[in-house]
């Protein structure tokens, strides 16, 4: 058994602080890394993707909304085509830190509100799709089961690979519960990495009703923003490995 561990990465932004990077980068073995439209800048990119360069840590595009009021967290309804030039924009930024830094450009990662928007949004889906054909067509795209940016994704032979979130609740439909919701977000360390080390085991979650959801989960992710992250994530990388799972990048 493997399972790839990620985490939302480089989304200081100034004088700004959001995460502990460096502390992230000895736990996870994929970073996404924020690239500048909903959090980071070009010196937090550059920090960021050094840091995961050193330690070996897979590099992903996070990429959003321009959007850094609300941290990329609110719908826009952009023209597609308008999306597109945005994502491949993002794109070449972090590809261009991640070439100066001596690594690669190996997946990307849709954040906040895209992310969540793609899982319907057929025209916004599209963007994305023909965003990843036109950069080069062979980077993966992290997302949710049974989404439209799933199936997009397969049909223009784009490799979808399906996460689960440690640190959120889950509908019995298998999306995520609003964080608008109390309970969106977990907090507890031993529940987390139990959760996960069963999700690895059993291929199943347990949603916020109780009710057990199937989910066939490549990589696990570890908000970066979420309180007390690192701890969290050391955690549950202490638990998969305790339980035999190898903790490897999905790349």
């Amino acid at each position: 058994m493997a399972i790839d561990l990620n985490s939302d990465s480089g989304e200081s932004f100034g004088n700004w602080a959001m995460g502990d990077d460096q502390a992230m980068m000895k736990l996870v073995t994929s970073a996404n890394i924020a690239c500048g439209f909903h959090a980071g800048d070009p010196s937090v990119m550059r920090r960021t993707t050094r840091a995961a360069a050193e330690h070996d840590v897979a590099v992903g595009a996070h990429v959003a909304y321009r959007d850094l009021a609300n941290f990329g967290r609110v719908f826009i309804d952009v023209p597609a085509n308008e999306l597109t030039d945005m994502i491949i924009y993002q794109l070449g930024a972090l590809d261009a830190m991640a070439r100066g830094c001596g690594t690669t450009l190996r997946y990307v990662k849709p954040h906040g509100a895209l992310y969540n928007t793609i899982v319907h949004h057929e025209a916004h889906a599209k963007a994305v799709v023909r965003a990843l054909q036109e950069f080069g067509g062979d980077l993966p795209i992290l997302c949710l089961p049974n989404s439209e940016i799933s199936r997009q994704a397969e049909a223009a032979n784009i490799r979808p690979v399906i996460e689960a979130f440690a640190d959120r609740a889950y509908t019995p439909d298998g999306t995520l519960v609003s964080r608008r919701e109390n309970g969106a977000v977990l907090h507890d360390a031993n529940e987390v990495s139990a959760r996960m080390v069963k999700l690895v085991e059993s291929g199943t979650i347990t949603a916020i009703d109780g009710t057990e959801v199937h989910l066939a989960a490549e990589s696990i992710c570890v908000h970066g923003d979420t309180p007390a992250a690192v701890e969290l994530a050391s955690a549950v990388r202490s638990a998969l490995t305790a339980a035999g799972i190898d903790v490897k990048a999905f790349t």
